[in-house]
């Protein structure tokens, strides 16, 4: 069966988000215990490498454009590609910290340099009635690289860590290949659109780039340490891959985001997300030795996550439709550096804190922010299915 633009897109964004961001992007805190135990670094060396994932990211996100500019939507999905497959490989042969930086950092890229790209694609390249199954599609492959994370993950439970990072290589040389043969070269673009009001910009954005703050930094707290909790407890070795299987699994609820953000909207939404992701921070620092409170916590955690990005997408483009890309862009640039603040703030004062302790407060914060975003709402006098800024 032949398949469609949309199909064979789809199909090639999908393999390539679901490598960068459900598995070398949150590979790290999935392998933290075994890092830790091999190469004996401090609490706070591991946690100025998990911060400089977040940095890679940003840089991708930020370069993404200019090679796209230059060399078509494509390009930079490929470079994420090559991204991801080496810092994986540098990563499994790492022997000292500075080669374990690099390699995360390298993977950590990946995600940046392929995100914004395939809209672009998707748009340029899809006809108009396929665009939405298309980009759903590639939303969900993250929730379908979280499984087969947690399936990399039974590797490191009776190998070695490094058999998880080997297995992302190859699945990464797997989807560039992939996508180099789905998806078409698209053109370039010279003379990027102008960036008039910027000012008018920013004033739109106040309130997501606010969530974005939040959100990213509670949802990189919980990827980096959950592994962590898990392994510091009672609870079988498998524990640590059925929790990222099971964060995927209900990840894939976020494509029905767009729906749900019509009928109450997208504040709302994002107050939800915040609010089920604080729930599952807790579960998991008040009762992380529990099989039953670590299950609930990462299925709560899967469906927060993956709605609560889905509809930062959805929210931007409410406010700035004429500008869509570039108000999505601005949010994801405000998350990636609260993204790479989290881990080396959360790695300081672990030692004297707790990691426990430390998710709750974490948890008080997305809690205490998804109050504040649906009382702003509430008194903006927000229509349902408005914006909610």
């Amino acid at each position: 069966m032949t398949l469609s633009a949309g199909g064979r897109i789809g199909l090639a964004g999908a393999a390539v988000v679901g490598v960068a961001f459900g598995m070398a992007r949150y590979a790290y805190g999935l392998t933290l215990p075994g890092i830790r135990e091999d190469l004996g670094l401090s609490e706070l060396l591991l946690s100025l490498i998990a911060s400089a994932t977040f940095a890679g990211y940003l840089a991708g996100l930020l370069l993404a454009g200019r090679i796209a500019a230059h060399q078509g939507s494509r390009a930079p999905t490929t470079v994420g590609g090559a991204c991801g497959a080496a810092g994986a490989v540098i990563v499994t042969l790492a022997q000292s910290p500075s080669l374990l930086a690099v390699g995360v950092v390298l993977a950590g890229s990946a995600g940046g340099w392929v995100w914004a790209p395939y809209s672009d694609i998707v748009t340029r390249s899809v006809p108009l009635r396929q665009q939405p199954g298309a980009l759903a599609v590639i939303t969900t492959g993250t929730s379908g690289g979280l499984v087969l994370l947690g399936g990399l993950a039974v590797l490191g439970v009776v190998g070695s860590w490094r058999l998880v990072w080997a297995g992302i290589a190859l699945a990464a040389v797997a989807a560039a290949l992939v996508n180099l043969s789905l998806v078409p070269r698209t053109r370039s673009t010279p003379h990027p659109e102008e960036r008039p009001g910027a000012s008018s910009l920013v004033a739109a954005l106040r309130v997501p780039a606010a969530y974005s703050v939040v959100y990213f930094a509670v949802i990189v707290i919980y990827f980096t340490y959950a592994a962590d909790v898990l392994d510091r407890g009672t609870l079988p070795a498998a524990a640590v891959p059925a929790l990222y299987a099971a964060i995927g699994l209900t990840g894939m609820v976020g494509v029905a985001t767009g729906a749900l953000a019509q009928r109450v909207g997208s504040f709302r939404v994002a107050a939800l997300c915040l609010a089920t992701v604080g729930a599952a921070l807790t579960l998991l620092g008040v009762a992380g030795d529990s099989l039953a409170a670590t299950a609930a916590s990462a299925c709560i955690f899967g469906m927060g996550y993956m709605t609560g990005s889905a509809v930062l997408a959805l929210w931007t483009a409410e406010l700035v439709p004429e500008r869509a890309g570039a108000a999505f862009m601005a949010c994801l640039v405000v998350g990636a550096l609260s993204s790479v603040a989290a881990p080396a703030l959360a790695g300081a004062v672990i030692p004297g804190l707790g990691l426990g302790p430390l998710l709750v407060i974490t948890a008080a914060v997305s809690l205490f922010s998804a109050v504040v975003l649906m009382l702003y709402g509430s008194l903006r006098g927000v229509a349902v299915g408005g914006t909610g800024a």
